[in-house]
């Protein structure tokens, strides 16, 4: 072997054993970001399965309320109905017979209406229904249990979101390590510099990225 021969040998072990040591750095951190990565997008994939499951329990509580709601606005209305028809009829006997029996949340509304007035008050309301004094509790949480619900289903549509950004980074990292592979198999040096180089943006930018997620460490 002549001096220039092993002058030029002694040249391309330093770079072959850069050229691994890139490679191997490149691979290890990749695979180890790919784990993380799927890792968290099943986490949040159990998230979103329970975000899910509370928004269907509070739609369904939700939806109890709203019917009590109606029940009771409808026994409202009955028991109103039969008062105005016995105190039209004077009755008054029959009339507070039906008084005893108003709920309160609707008798709070109904001693409200009659201090208006209304048999000879032009500007009163026309019924307790119409006084702000009528309030449903069932029906307020209806409205705050639906807005719980709505809360809940944004929550469900975020985790989502992150699951697939975690499952997008996977895809990133899966190329890099495509790049890194390949250029061990590729002979000419600018090649693999390339393909190397390819591949440490692609895993920089992904980690960079991964770096603003949210994690989900709950066992």
């Amino acid at each position: 072997m002549t001096a220039t021969a092993q002058r030029s040998d002694d040249q391309q072990e330093p770079k072959s054993d850069r050229h691994e040591f890139l490679v191997t750095v490149l691979l290890v951190v990749a695979a180890v970001a790919t784990a993380w990565c799927g890792y968290q997008a099943s986490r949040w994939h159990g998230e979103q399965a329970e975000a899910a499951s509370r928004t269907n329990a509070i739609r369904i509580e939700a939806a109890r309320a709203e019917g009590l709601a109606e029940a009771q606005s409808g026994i409202d209305v009955a028991t109103f109905i039969a008062w105005a028809d016995a105190n039209q009829r004077d009755q008054r006997e029959l009339a507070n017979f039906y008084i005893d029996r108003f709920r309160p949340e609707f008798k709070t509304a109904f001693d409200a209406w009659t201090a208006t007035d209304p048999l000879t008050n032009p500007n009163a309301p026309p019924t307790p229904f119409a006084m702000p004094e009528y309030q449903v509790e069932a029906n307020n949480q209806a409205e705050s249990l639906d807005q719980s619900a709505e809360a809940s289903a944004a929550e469900v549509d975020r985790d989502i979101q992150r699951a697939d950004n975690y499952v997008l980074t996977v895809v990133l990292f899966s190329i890099a390590l495509f790049f890194a592979g390949m250029s061990t198999k590729i002979t000419g040096r600018r090649l693999r510099v390339v393909m190397v180089a390819a591949g440490y943006a692609i895993l920089v930018a992904a980690l960079t990225w991964i770096a603003t997620f949210p994690v989900s460490l709950q066992i």
